[in-house]
């Protein structure tokens, strides 16, 4: 993700989490500290259709966003982002990868259970709309290959 893509990514957080969006503030503030963040876009025809960022202060990772449009779900884009971030979670040498996921949330969560995640913890109404956070980690090790 590059500043130019911000105006589009956040037209997409917008309808996507139209309750939890992030204001353009916090992917300006995330992508100006490169030594412990990592944020991707993925396209389609040139066009930005999905996004993930990652925050890494070792020795924990911590997946902070992962979107795709619903009319682009189920080709893979997903997984390829979450491939990507958990790679450079690797190669900053995290040990732990963790995320929040909403409870209502059955496909992401499906997709991080794949992955080999598993749920460590609940946060009880952390959305804004009540809705409870399935916190899961991955513990990582230096041999691990992330594929899914």
């Amino acid at each position: 993700m590059r500043a130019a893509d911000i105006d589009t990514v956040c037209g997409l957080e917008v309808s996507l989490f139209p309750v939890d969006f992030w204001p353009r503030q916090m992917f300006e503030d995330e992508l100006a500290q490169p030594q412990t963040r990592r944020y991707l876009v993925a396209e389609l025809a040139g066009r930005i259709v999905g996004y993930a960022g990652l925050m890494c202060i070792l020795p924990i990772a911590d997946v902070q966003t992962i979107a795709v449009q619903p009319e682009c779900e189920g080709r893979g884009i997903g997984r390829a982002l979450l491939t990507e971030l958990l790679a450079e979670a690797s190669r900053r040498g995290a040990a732990d990868v963790l995320l929040e996921v909403r409870a209502d949330n059955p496909r992401a969560q499906q997709l991080y259970l794949r992955f080999g995640f598993e749920q460590i913890h609940t946060r009880p109404r952390y959305y804004r709309d009540g809705t409870d956070a399935l916190i899961m980690r991955l513990r990582l090790t230096a041999t691990d290959e992330v594929t899914a």
